[in-house]
């Protein structure tokens, strides 16, 4: 008799904005396999419910067994995450809003899923950094996500300078985040630290109500400052 083949692992995007609902962003194909799930595993169990209950589910949500996986989840908790893979079940891996693996802690369970042969399938759907990439107009051949900047200033500086001699030795678009609170701050940095000539790109609230893309030269947004929401954002640039 063969063994039990390995469920598979579907990484499945969430809405990035409440203001949308998993069926404004996820193709019926995808709704539908993500519907018929028992297993899921999240970044934040609360929102990861909250997003279920906005689907036509096969079964009852109190019949859907969600396990989280958070940035403070220990490496050797995760083979037991994937215990019901191996006897056959599949799952629905779930970030708290966008791409599950992308700025996001589900990147250790797809790796040890492939460590293990389990199947890994990326279903399609938002992300907050694609989606900025697309509408800022600069370099989406050459570009990479430095994460979260240091929070204290003169580190935050240093890096932005780091990151903008990168930039213009590669020709490479530089995307980071910042917690919505700090947004502000972060915009005072960038057009106090970059070179005048350097394109800068911010895009808030995408695909939320709020929504708000710009991007100029940093010489135009000193002349112009604008007055930042708390909301998520996505802060790009190329320097020249």
């Amino acid at each position: 008799m063969s063994a039990t083949a390995p469920g598979t692992l579907y990484c499945v995007p969430t809405p990035i904005t409440e203001a949308r609902t998993p069926a404004d962003d996820l193709a019926p194909r995808a709704l539908a396999l993500v519907a018929d799930l028992d297993y899921v595993i999240a970044e934040n169990a609360k929102t990861a419910r909250a997003a279920l209950k906005r689907m036509a589910l096969a079964r009852p949500i109190q019949q859907i067994e969600v396990v989280e996986l958070s940035e403070h989840t220990r490496d050797e908790a995760i083979p037991a995450m994937l215990a019901p893979l191996r006897a056959g079940r599949s799952a629905a891996l779930m970030s708290e809003a966008g791409c599950p693996g992308v700025a996001d802690p589900g990147a250790r369970l797809v790796l040890a899923a492939h460590a293990e042969s389990i199947p890994v399938v990326p279903v399609v759907g938002p992300s907050a950094l694609l989606l900025a990439l697309m509408g800022s107009g600069l370099n989406g051949q050459r570009f990479a996500f430095a994460g979260y900047l240091p929070t204290a200033p003169d580190a935050r500086r240093q890096r932005l300078r780091e990151l903008e001699q990168r930039s213009r030795r590669e020709d490479e678009t530089e995307l980071f985040i910042e917690t919505p609170y700090r947004n502000q701050a972060m915009l005072d940095a960038l057009i106090g630290t970059l070179s005048p000539s350097t394109l800068l790109c911010v895009a808030a609230d995408l695909t939320g109500p709020r929504q708000w893309l710009s991007t100029q030269r940093v010489d135009a947004w000193r002349r112009q400052p604008r007055v930042l929401e708390r909301v998520p954002t996505v802060f790009l640039f190329l320097a020249a």
